[in-house]
């Protein structure tokens, strides 16, 4: 099995992303097709526009199970890329057995929630008398498969970061293909109707699953087992903050449908259009403007293993290279579409019929010219949401999402056409449009603020990700570099273990670095603030939340790729910083770990810090924690004192002197040309 995605650190991006969301756009398409086909066959059907106006109710529902469905699934998604970048795949396939659990159960609850509730809930989205019917029946049919439809939302991105983007494509097209068979035999030839049109969605979307979860019995990267579906709340803890932004993105759609309706159901009935004309139009912009962002979304999703595997290598210039290319198709693809919009928009709504309703077809022209006349700007934004989560950026992608379509939009959506109603009757139903183009320039001007800073903070990062380590005039290294190992010393507080690495370094003519050392380089090097956070930090849940948060990975990548950079020089000695986990790959390192027994620690500490033998004991136990959590959250778990991960224990209670002439006569041993 193919455990590595290297590539991905090192092949042409614009190859990368042709690989990646081309299926990625396709499968997406394909995806909005179910309701697209749906709507395009009842909308020729004797249901007409009240047909699409009853879907288009049912819709927000159907978007709701999948906001949990991305959320579990991107979230994985994101980890698992990540993971292939810092080449810890140990938790993959528990990310992704956890994500599946936990959508199933969520699932069921959707399910009985949306039976139970399903007519108040039809109203609340805009049902009217003349809709509720067949809405009513829509919805009943779908929510007995949302568990078949929450599953499949789930795997698939799971599928695409695991580098198999066409095996998702092919499964989201041959439950399209199955649905749109048949939605003409279901809704005309057995003349279903509205139910015909559930029936076929829900086949469809079954036929899907089955392939994504055949695919979990070939997966690349990972492998799953029983052991991947038992809950561990410790790690999704972990990585689904990563699908948090994917999680308000879908249930921003379900806020924003449930208002906009109730404003077109208000100003509708105070307009010559009524109340089911502007539902339903607007319901046909939904899906057209759905294909328009799922394009933009599934090019961005595509770069997702790109970005995700080069912030977990600390390659920040190919994240650069990525987001400037995804940037440029995006303005490209948006552009042309807006054009369109603007100067044709009949050839978007022709399709779904009801062309001989003479106000259906004046208002469906004003919602595609006015609804979408922003679409530059929403795709920009969207990009950025996604972007910000692809990179381990929760915070800034939850930010992204939340200021447009809820912070936003939806004020607009109330004030601009009440303000318009109460100064002329009849004009709210047509300023209500406007709402989406207010929100979106603002919005966007926030995201270029967001994206410009992040950036700018991690620009320094390319002299970083440089070749080799520039020294400044003030570093004491006082012995030139030379082949051989390179030798990581870690230590319990107390053991004098700096010291003798010192004199380790000074007996075998090799430069010896520090923290101290270390952090002036990293300051030379303009790395971010946070790169020098100590070891010996106070102990806490606070401490532990503070080195998960997202803004370290900068600080972690920096300091890894610092430390190969110094490796990379020659035989060194290298104190602390997890040198041993960074060059765990290093054929030549040698890991050491030096202790001492209580007595000599103690003795040690009240030398060096002028402690009392109480506060001495006091510092090393709170030191010696310390530097275990750090070690604990930077390798994603592991045991700072575990004997799997060194070379040599070596107590150093005879003396430093002599402890640093044994490693010396042990590292001659092992290296002749250190002699």
């Amino acid at each position: 099995m193919d455990r590595s995605n290297e590539h991905l650190g090192t092949e042409r991006i614009g190859r990368l992303l042709r690989r990646f969301s081309i299926p990625c756009v396709l499968s997406l398409f394909i995806a909005s097709s179910y309701n697209i086909a749906d709507q395009i066959y009842i909308g020729n059907s004797a249901a007409g526009y009240l047909g699409n106006a009853a879907i288009g109710i049912a819709f927000p529902i159907l978007i709701m199970v999948q906001a949990f469905a991305w959320c579990f699934g991107d979230a994985a998604a994101a980890f698992l890329a990540i993971c292939q970048g810092r080449k810890e795949m140990d938790k993959a396939d528990k990310a992704a057995g956890i994500s599946i659990v936990f959508g199933l159960v969520i699932s069921i609850v959707l399910m009985a929630g949306a039976l139970h509730f399903k007519e108040p809930l039809l109203r609340l989205f805009g049902a009217s008398d003349l809709t509720i019917g067949y809405s009513s029946s829509y919805l009943k049919i779908v929510s007995y498969f949302f568990p078949a439809f929450m599953l499949l939302n789930v795997i698939n991105p799971i599928i695409r970061s695991d580098g198999s983007p066409v095996w998702s494509m092919v499964s989201m097209g041959f439950g399209a293909l199955a649905n749109i068979i048949l939605d003409p035999i279901f809704i005309y030839v057995l003349d279903w109707g509205v139910e015909g049109a559930a029936w076929a969605t829900a086949i469809g979307q079954a036929a899907s699953l089955a392939l994504n979860v055949a695919y979990l019995f070939r997966t690349k990267t990972f492998k799953m087992r029983a052991s991947s579906f038992v809950p561990n709340f410790k790690l999704l803890k972990e990585f689904l903050p990563l699908g948090i932004s994917s999680f308000i993105t879908q249930m921003s759609i379900v806020a924003i449908s449930l208002v906009c309706n109730a404003m077109l159901f208000k100003y509708g009935t105070t307009s010559v259009y009524g109340a089911d004309i502007p539902i339903a139009a607007v319901s046909v912009e939904t899906k057209i403007y759905t294909i328009l962002i799922n394009i933009v979304v599934g090019i961005v999703l595509g770069g997702q293993p790109i970005f995700g595997y080069n912030i977990g290598a600390g390659k920040i210039d190919r994240v650069k290279k990525t987001y400037g290319l995804i940037f440029l198709i995006t303005l490209i693809i948006s552009a042309v579409f807006t054009l369109v919009n603007e100067v044709y928009p009949d050839i978007f709504f022709l399709p779904f019929g009801s062309m001989d309703q003479p106000l259906y077809v004046e208002y469906s022209r004003k919602v595609f010219r006015f609804f979408m006349s922003s679409a530059i700007f929403t795709c920009l934004i969207k990009m950025t949401s996604i972007f910000f989560q692809s990179c381990g950026k929760p915070f800034q992608a939850i930010a992204s999402s939340i200021l447009r379509d809820i912070i936003l939009f939806i004020p607009f959506a109330i004030l601009i056409p009440m303000i318009a109603e109460n100064r002329n009757p009849g004009d709210g139903i047509v300023a209500l449009l406007f709402s989406a183009a207010a929100a979106d320039i603002i919005a966007v001007a926030v995201d270029w603020f967001l994206v410009s800073s992040y950036f700018k903070n991690i620009d320094s990062y390319n002299k970083r990700f440089g070749t080799g380590v520039v020294f400044p005039d003030d570093y004491k290294v006082e012995y030139p570099s030379r082949k051989g190992p390179v030798i990581t010393i870690s230590r319990e507080h107390g053991s004098n273990g700096k010291f003798i690495g010192s004199l380790l370094a000074q007996k075998l003519s090799i430069p010896f670095f520090d923290k101290d050392i270390l952090n002036m380089m990293a300051k030379e090097r303009n790395l971010p603030a946070t790169y020098s956070m100590s070891s010996g930090m106070k102990v806490g849940i606070s401490n532990s939340l503070y080195l998960s948060k997202d803004f370290n990975w900068e600080a972690i990548a920096a300091q890894r790729s610092l430390v190969c950079d110094v490796a990379g020089m020659g035989s060194c000695v290298i104190v602390g910083r997890a040198a041993d986990y960074h060059l765990r790959e290093n054929p030549n390192v040698v890991r050491i770990f030096i202790y001492a027994d209580k007595k000599t620690k103690i003795r040690n500490t009240m030398k060096f810090y002028g402690d009392s033998s109480f506060e001495a004991r006091k510092q090393m136990r709170r030191s010696d924690l310390s530097r275990a959590l750090y070690y604990r959250n930077i390798t994603g778990g592991g045991k700072w004192k575990s004997r799997n991960n060194y070379d040599l224990f070596i107590d150093s209670s005879s003396g430093d002197e002599k402890t640093a002439d044994m490693l010396a006569g042990m590292i001659r041993g092992m290296y002749p040309e250190m002699k």
